[in-house]
């Protein structure tokens, strides 16, 4: 049995098979700007006052536009109307679809870093919590003011029952008499 040596074998790669043509290459980022551009344009009012002058000159040429003197008059004056508004609605649709997907991604981009920033947020929070925890804590061990003075008092009242000094007061500002 000869074997063929057209057929390609198992255990050698398969060889690239040539196009005839190439493929058109484009920027992504560019085709995506110029149509976001485009759907943001769609999506106003000056659009729509622009379409409906060019709706409205189209009716009233076709309606009160003479045609030429021996021709019968069109029997459907607004089939290329029809067929014009088609075409641009049969564009549009993709390029504000192509619009909303890139603005679907920032926003998804947005949101990625969004959360980061509540986490870190939400750490620093929670740190802040625990250091003003630690805070009281610690304040809570120190003596205020209001408490020595009393102990103060305290202690001078012991005093003056250890020398006798019986019923006399001293005066409130807590200085010596002053006489």
């Amino acid at each position: 049995m000869a074997r063929d040596d057209r057929r390609p074998r198992l255990d050698s790669p398969v060889e690239a098979r040539r196009q005839l043509m190439r493929r058109p290459t484009y920027d992504a980022e560019l085709f995506g700007r110029v149509s976001e551009r485009i759907a943001r344009f769609i999506g106003t009012a000056r659009f729509l006052a622009y379409m409906t002058v060019f709706i409205v000159v189209w009716v009233l040429l076709n309606i009160f536009w003479p045609g030429p003197a021996d021709s019968a008059p069109d029997e459907f004056p607004f089939i290329f109307l029809t067929l014009l508004l088609s075409l641009q609605a049969s564009y549009a649709a993709p390029l504000i679809l192509l619009a909303q997907n890139r603005q679907e991604g920032r926003d998804r981009v947005n949101l990625e870093q969004d959360r980061e920033a509540n986490a870190r947020a939400h750490a620093d929070m929670e740190f802040l919590a625990r250091e003003v925890a630690g805070l009281r804590m610690a304040v809570g061990e120190t003596a205020t003011r209001d408490f020595l003075r009393s102990e103060l008092r305290s202690l001078l009242a012991d005093l003056d029952e250890r020398a006798g000094v019986g019923d006399e007061r001293p005066p409130s500002h807590g200085g010596p008499p002053r006489t």
